[in-house]
């Protein structure tokens, strides 16, 4: 079930399922909205994403109450969530994924948004979007990859094509945003060779994991799987969630892996991801394509968890292409 794509005029609800907008700087938070304005679309926000508790977040049922409000606001045309956190998977028991199912509209974020992303596929059947959060449009400098993929993906039909970008950068931009140090881009590097299609799963690796063993997880079976991790991550912790994603049902009906690029005190360089990828069995049969711009560096690409990818990995030039959004 694809929802219907963006047009200019219509009107983004930002939520805040995990932390909370008042953890965003005013600044930040002033660009992100002149940025949406600029692109032609109205900004509303939910009632309670300013709330901010201990963890700085909000209780559950200001969360589920925002979810559900944002689902059922006819006006509302798209969903943005403020930015990730560690919670999001507090309210996969809580929702009300009828409203979801009779009310589809684009639903998009990243981080710990994969829990929801995830959850919301395998329950309904809605097809949801990793992509930038409504804070990541409070980026001065660099942003042009991200909002070209941002629109491929969410205001047109046609299927695309990922290209890497030219340089990208894991420096602290919210911290200071004139002092950006961006590094040239060295392109996706294949590891296992191989061509593939299927429909794509996955973004946050840690996070997608939380979703073992439970309804929220989707079918591995004809997926290409999208993974990637944050600073908080190593080698070491890459690969035990890695094996444990393996170990899950139907991972033998996998069709192929898509890796994001890893943060700089990950200590995550090429060579260990090699070492840790082909040490799988189960992987050597697979296309396996990493170093690929989404998760917690910049720019982004946007793609959609339950849109179909074909993957072609070989040593001359890798493509992935986004089929179905």
């Amino acid at each position: 079930m694809f929802p219907k794509k963006l047009r200019i005029g219509d009107e983004i609800r930002v939520i805040a399922p995990a932390r909370s907008l008042g953890f965003i700087p005013k600044e930040q938070n002033k660009i992100a909205e002149k940025r949406f304005s600029e692109l032609g679309f109205k900004v509303s926000f939910s009632k309670n994403c300013k709330k901010i508790d201990a963890f700085n977040s909000s209780n559950i049922s200001s969360r589920i109450m925002d979810l559900h409000d944002a689902f059922l606001d006819n006006n509302v045309k798209a969903i943005f969530t403020v930015i990730g956190g560690f919670n999001s998977n507090q309210l996969l028991q809580h929702i009300d994924y009828k409203i979801i199912k009779k009310n589809p509209k684009i639903f998009c974020g990243y981080s710990d948004i994969t829990a929801l992303e995830n959850a919301i596929f395998a329950k309904t059947g809605l097809v949801t979007y990793s992509g930038p959060h409504y804070s990541t449009f409070g980026m001065k400098y660099g942003l042009e990859y991200t909002l070209y993929y941002f629109k491929k993906c969410l205001m047109s039909n046609e299927r695309y094509e990922i290209k890497p970008s030219k340089e990208w950068s894991d420096d602290q931009w919210y911290f200071n945003q004139e002092n950006r140090k961006f590094i040239k881009d060295t392109g996706f590097e294949p590891v296992v060779f191989g061509e593939a299609s299927g429909t794509i799963i996955g973004a946050n690796l840690c996070t997608l994991n939380l979703l073992q063993g439970t309804k929220y997880m989707p079918s591995l079976k004809n997926t290409i799987i999208f993974i990637e991790d944050d600073e908080t991550t190593t080698p070491e912790l890459v690969d035990r969630n890695l094996q444990s994603l393996i170990h899950q049902p139907d991972f033998d009906k996998v069709k192929g892996i898509v890796v994001g690029k890893f943060q700089k005190k990950t200590n995550m360089t090429q060579e260990l991801l090699k070492k840790i990828i082909l040490t799988k069995k189960e992987l050597l049969n697979i296309p396996v394509i990493t170093n690929v711009n989404f998760g917690h560096t910049t720019p982004q690409i946007t793609f959609p968890i339950g849109g179909k990818a074909k993957i072609i990995s070989n040593k001359n030039e890798s493509t992935i292409e986004i089929t179905e959004h």
